[in-house]
């Protein structure tokens, strides 16, 4: 994306005031989405995103600049002007590091084998699909009142190189489609959603029944709007597999990245070793998976990324690590470093992250629950990493009553902090599966899977108008 030469002479005007690493990060991504509202297409973007973002480290601080005018006069001109930056901050003897850029041959590039990619996909298969989708939903029951559905398509080149001789290239695309029905009556209002995505392209559509997907989102929203409020108080609850995996994702390893650990923010700093989770929690992070939501060739440093194991039978092994925050806490970059466009600086976040299977079956952490929540479906929530404390809504949810699934209970919200419900963690069952989402932190917002088997927290604090 960018000639050897002029690489070498951004990164070496960076550093021509001092500073330890200097880091180009360039990106040319285009993005297809169509969104459809009631069966009829509301908007169709096409769009083109470019540019570069610099980054200069010293010591433990970085400073970041950006631009989407790669000419050589431009870059030049913000490498200058982010080293004087750096030359500011600087105190004592300025240190002028060299530059390193490597020959073609030891150069990293990767690439996405989409069967499909965006540019190649016919707006009217797209379509038809999301059509066939609000359909389904509309045929499902008369209380469905409105459909929501969209497809996007995006491929990213990626282009990353630093003084310390790293230079790699990728190339990533992502396909995503979004179905949502609301069911009505009086004021009343329920909706279902379901949202499946991969790395790859349009052969994601061949791959799912989206009918199906338009059905189950319908049967969400008038399941829900029939049933009665959910209770109140401390008991028993079942979060089910797939999104369920919010939980985890949201109010456990938000703090377990480095962007709070290195601050101490974060209520696992100092828990290495230790043990934070009930024996039968192991939980991942994995970007190498082929093709899923999250996966990533290299991170947005340049690394590569690799299966982490967060949490061993309860036990803390590692966090999520990027460089900058790797050098804070003395500890490597565990290819956890991602932003979502050139217009952030890197930071550590998650890619695929789940809790691995167990030994329990569905059926036996069911039977063995006299009473509780059955949270078949979990929709958004907050959750503040420094303490742990979470609140999440329950898209789709059921009471169990003598170790059986009973009536729907809509209204219903998990409180708790993440530390404590992962003790708490009892049964573990074998029924894993991912669900795909959309991840913000001060880096954006990334594509990262969640995922789990059934699980059972013996005790949780829920939410509810009864």
């Amino acid at each position: 994306m960018l000639d050897k030469q002029l690489v070498y002479d951004v990164l070496t005007a960076a550093l021509s005031t001092g500073g330890d690493l200097a880091e180009i990060f360039m990106e040319n991504s285009v993005r297809d989405t169509i969104q459809m509202t009631n069966g009829q297409i509301e908007k169709a973007n096409w769009g083109v995103d470019y540019g570069l973002g610099l980054r200069i480290i010293t010591g433990t601080n970085a400073v970041y600049a950006y631009t989407n005018d790669t000419s050589r006069d431009s870059l030049l001109k913000l490498a200058k002007d982010a080293s004087q930056a750096v030359k500011a901050s600087l105190k004592g003897e300025i240190n002028i590091k060299g530059v390193l850029v490597l020959d073609k041959s030891d150069r990293l590039k990767f690439a996405d084998t989409a069967v499909i990619p965006p540019e190649k996909v016919v707006k009217k298969d797209i379509v038809e699909r999301l059509r066939a989708a609000s359909q389904a939903s509309y045929n499902f029951d008369p209380l469905v009142t409105q459909t929501s559905n969209s497809y996007s398509g995006i491929s990213r080149d990626i282009f990353v190189a630093n003084s310390n001789g790293l230079w790699a290239e990728d190339k990533r695309v992502y396909t995503r489609v979004m179905v949502q029905a609301v069911a009505s009556q009086g004021n009343e209002k329920q909706t279902g959603y379901e949202a499946p995505g991969a790395k790859g392209g349009f052969e994601l559509l061949d791959s799912i029944d989206i009918e199906k997907i338009g059905k189950d989102a319908a049967e969400v929203a008038v399941t829900m709007l029939k049933a009665d409020y959910a209770p109140s108080g401390k008991m028993p609850v079942i979060v089910d597999n797939a999104f369920g995996g919010v939980i985890f994702h949201e109010a456990c390893a938000h703090s377990l990245e480095a962007t709070g650990v290195a601050k101490g923010a974060s209520v696992f700093c100092g828990k290495m070793g230790e043990k934070i989770a009930a024996d039968c929690v192991t939980a991942i992070d994995d970007g190498t998976l082929s093709g899923e939501w999250g996966s990533l060739n290299i991170d947005d440093e340049g690394g590569k990324t690799r299966r982490n194991v967060l949490i061993e039978n309860g036990v803390l092994k590692s966090y999520l690590v990027d460089y900058l925050n790797g050098l804070k806490m003395g500890m490597a970059s565990t290819g956890s470093g991602r932003r979502e466009n050139y217009r952030f600086a890197p930071t550590s976040r998650m890619t695929n992250t789940y809790i691995l299977n167990g030994t329990d079956s569905t059926e036996s952490i069911i039977s063995g629950t006299p009473y509780g929540l059955y949270a078949k479906k979990m929709g958004g929530g907050s959750v503040d990493p420094a303490s742990g404390e979470f609140n999440f809504a329950v898209l789709e949810g059921y009471l169990i009553r003598d170790g059986k699934i009973a009536e729907p209970v809509r209204g219903a919200t998990l409180i708790g902090k993440g530390h404590e419900v992962l003790l708490n963690i009892d049964k573990v069952a074998d029924n894993f599966r991912a669900a795909q989402g959309m991840c913000g932190s001060i880096s954006g917002s990334v594509p990262t899977n969640v995922g789990q088997p059934m699980i059972r927290v013996k005790e949780l604090t829920v939410g509810g108008r009864k």
